[in-house]
């Protein structure tokens, strides 16, 4: 079991790991994060993301989806950014920007299930 901090350190220990935070889908606000400076701003990113996830939500909805979301892969020229919201709840979600060039993507993603799993929210 890892608690916030913990979690988010050993997802920036991925390959081409950018940055990282955990975030609040409900009000888009992060609840933690690590890394970023210099690339990406993560609370930019998390407010942003956050209307990805409710617009792909909203549009299961309308589609009678009856699924859950397990990831988001935004695949852009230079970096992937993955959005995974927890099992435990859904309404919080982690996401990781990485650099393409040097991130493996499916074990990122593998990586970021086992971290997911063992996160303990306060």
């Amino acid at each position: 079991m890892a608690d916030i901090k913990q979690s988010l350190a050993k997802l920036m220990e991925l390959d081409g790991a950018v940055g990282t935070c955990l975030v609040d889908s409900s009000s888009g606000m992060m609840l933690g994060e690590a890394g970023g400076q210099g690339v990406i701003n993560l609370e930019l990113a998390a407010a942003g993301n956050t209307e990805v996830v409710r617009a792909k939500r909203k549009t299961m909805d309308a589609l009678g989806l009856k699924d859950s979301i397990e990831d988001i892969l935004i695949t852009l020229g230079d970096q992937y950014h993955l959005i995974r919201p927890l099992a435990s709840n859904d309404s919080i979600f982690l996401y990781v920007v990485l650099d393409r060039s040097k991130g493996n993507l499916a074990m990122a993603r593998h990586q970021l299930n086992g971290i997911e799993k063992e996160l303990v929210l306060p």
